[in-house]
């Protein structure tokens, strides 16, 4: 499900209660002070996808304020925002720090917060209960306020998994859109145990369940339904400690997934049997179940379409 919100065609003098409107009903009633005589256009963008609402925000200079007694009574939820573009300041529980772009911060929105940015910005930010969240509450509150490098350890494979799933998120169904979600949340609070400093599995042994994993994934590679879930319960352990095992090697479940699936797809397309099969027949051999996904997926990993890979392995042959 997708909205879209823009007060680029209100006057200057109804941006401003359109804008605190549309803030308020997009994440939790808060006040929005502007920080330019005329307000700038403001953009929101959303998705949802199980229990994670997805907000791409845009505008101009603002400081946007969460009271207590704003905060006083509400649900638990929780809400972490990947900066583009502008630098923000976060305060909330007694600590304030800067987000620039390229990191991400998260917010409990039952308790007051505070953010300014004095420059026109962009974010994406990802809004779900707290409940939804299986960590520690100490561990969860010492993070609030904080800025993450998205460049850099767990934290990378958040932001990397955050920003991918944003960008796909209008073209995934309702199924896939909350096995999605539900392997964001894993990695989040894969995250925040790693934050906390959380023991590790025994290096020997992850080694060795990692081994098992992969060669129940490798064999599976044809199931479109493959995924952290499924592939947890059939190697009897949890979906968090599945993640961990990837995570001791720098990867992500699913993009270790992908990268199985696009090499065996990238070798078949230039076999004889691609003639028969087609691109969409091959992608659907390797548990790609659509062939618009999976040529948007191979053009981000190889630089082309699957066809164009097709035509320049036939033209090197040709001329090599």
């Amino acid at each position: 499900m997708s909205a879209s919100l823009s007060t680029a065609s209100l006057s200057a003098s109804d941006r401003a209660e359109s804008w605190q409107d549309t803030v308020s009903h997009t994440f939790v009633p808060m006040t929005v002070d502007f920080l330019e005589e005329v307000p700038s256009p403001g953009e929101i963008v959303g998705h949802r996808l199980g229990p994670v609402r997805i907000s791409r925000v845009q505008a101009g200079p603002q400081v946007v304020t969460r009271s207590r007694h704003l905060a006083d009574g509400d649900s638990p939820t929780l809400v972490l925002s990947l900066q583009e573009r502008g630098t923000a300041l976060k305060e909330q529980d007694g600590r304030e720090t800067l987000i620039r772009p390229g990191g991400f911060s998260i917010t409990d929105t039952s308790r007051a917060f505070r953010q300014k940015i004095d420059e026109e910005f962009a974010f994406t930010s990802f809004h779900f209960p707290r409940a939804e969240l299986d960590v520690p509450e100490k561990d969860l509150r010492a993070l609030t306020a904080t800025a993450f490098d998205g460049t850099e350890g767990s934290a990378a494979l958040v932001a990397t998994y955050l920003g991918q799933m944003a960008r796909e998120a209008a073209g995934l169904d309702e199924t896939v859109g909350r096995r999605a979600a539900s392997t964001a949340l894993d990695l989040l609070a894969l995250f925040v145990d790693d934050r906390a400093g959380r023991a590790r599995p025994q290096d020997s042994q992850s080694a060795a369940s990692l081994e098992r994993v992969k060669d129940h994934i490798l064999r599976n590679l044809h199931d479109p339904d493959l995924s952290p879930s499924t592939i947890a319960e059939a190697n009897f352990m949890s979906v968090r400690l599945l993640h961990k095992l990837f995570h001791l090697e720098g990867a992500t479940v699913g993009g270790w997934i992908r990268t199985q699936r696009l090499e065996r797809c990238s070798r078949d397309l230039l076999r004889p049997m691609a003639r028969e099969l087609g691109v969409a027949g091959i992608a659907r051999r390797w548990g790609f179940a659509n062939s618009s996904h999976f040529t948007r997926t191979f053009r981000a990993a190889y630089g082309m379409a699957p066809r164009d890979w097709q035509v320049g392995a036939h033209f090197a042959r040709r001329n090599g």
